[in-house]
């Protein structure tokens, strides 16, 4: 989901940059456009480097990303409620078991070690 959204920003950042990155390279890559379009120029630049770490041939859509986005969202809360609930089994499971390890003594028996161990040293 992080990936979409960084692709995301970096798309609209490329599209918003296109002309001015043009008009850059019209001017001969000259030091005084730069001057004046700093800022666009280099934000161009990092959509295109994130583009070429992705590997990407052609541009995905931001219409196709934001549905992505969404799908992956509802399998995350979908997934989220499965885990709440193994969690809440979790503990309850844990509440049996100490419970039958008190009525077994075990408690008892491993305190008792500890402390056994602690004269000892």
């Amino acid at each position: 989901m992080s990936e979409i959204q960084t692709l995301r920003t970096h798309i609209i950042n490329y599209s918003k940059t296109r002309e001015v990155y043009a008009g850059y390279r019209k001017a001969g890559y000259s030091k005084k456009y730069l001057a004046e379009h700093e800022s666009d120029i280099i934000l161009h630049k990092a959509a295109k480097k994130a583009f070429d770490d992705f590997g990407l041939k052609k541009l995905p859509t931001v219409k196709s990303l934001n549905e992505e986005f969404a799908r992956l969202l509802t399998e995350k809360k979908a997934a989220y409620a499965d885990y709440h609930k193994t969690q809440g089994q979790m503990r309850e499971l844990l509440i049996h078991k100490a419970n039958a390890d008190y009525l077994l003594g075990l408690e008892e028996r491993k305190q008792q070690t500890i402390e056994r161990q602690r004269e000892e040293k």
